[in-house]
């Protein structure tokens, strides 16, 4: 059975993408960087549909630790047949108030990331000569955002890596693609102001398991010659 890494899935999207995944015949590989305890249960719902998961835990911020465990990931287990990276964060400030620290990290943890989790794998994805790679963007990256300098750069940066890396590994069958969600039920939307809400044409927000039905998508056989996309899910807002 395929097998799929995907960061950033103790929650939200990225726990919405384990679930769908795993519905759909894929064994899971998920991912925290902190206190793994907290993927269990998401692991135990996982074994119940059949198939097999297992949790990593490592800071993708951090290149060495990246390397280190998922290179012993991989020569203990296979390469992974799908990577989904997922993991992010914000930090929102106008930019004139926006301390060193919210730029780096969001920069170092959503951009740098991409980097530290690929660059490991991207090899051995390439000797088996086959892969479906997604990466999470997110409309701020396409239109921008008052308040996320530091996010829609990071995102921004995200869907180039995507369409320069898609050109690369074409010829060895290896997918890449971006979703940008726009507002998507989560931790991180519980507070918008109703006006945001309004903006959008479809009048809500989209929920996570709409982005996990495309991730799933894009990791099948069916979208095997769809590569360096940025596909939207976000309602009809306008970029």
């Amino acid at each position: 059975m395929s097998e799929v890494l995907i960061t950033g899935s103790s929650r939200g999207i990225g726990k919405a993408c384990a679930i769908c995944l795993a519905k759909n015949g894929f064994d899971i590989v998920l991912h925290c960087s902190k206190n793994i305890e907290r993927l269990n249960p998401i692991k135990e719902e996982i074994l119940k549909l059949g198939v097999n998961a297992r949790t990593l835990s490592f800071d993708v911020s951090n290149r060495e630790e990246c390397e280190k465990i998922l290179l012993d990931d991989i020569e203990k287990n296979g390469v992974y047949y799908g990577i989904i990276l997922n993991a992010g964060i914000a930090k929102d400030n106008p930019f004139p108030s926006m301390e060193n620290c919210e730029w780096d990290d969001v920069i170092n943890v959503n951009l740098n990331g991409f980097y530290n989790v690929l660059k490991p794998l991207i090899m051995p994805l390439i000797q088996k000569r086959e892969g479906r790679i997604v990466v999470m963007s997110s409309i701020s990256g396409q239109t921008g955002n008052r308040g996320q300098v530091n996010y829609s750069a990071s995102k921004a940066g995200l869907i180039g890596a995507t369409k320069a890396l898609s050109r690369e590994v074409a010829k060895r069958n290896i997918t890449v693609n971006c979703i940008a969600p726009g507002v998507i039920e989560s931790d991180m939307t519980e507070e918008l102001p109703p006006e945001i809400v309004k903006s959008i044409p479809m009048k809500r927000m989209g929920k996570t398991d709409e982005v996990a039905s495309l991730a799933n998508y894009l990791l099948s056989k069916e979208a095997s010659y769809i590569t360096g996309q940025v596909i939207g899910v976000n309602g009809g807002l306008y970029i």
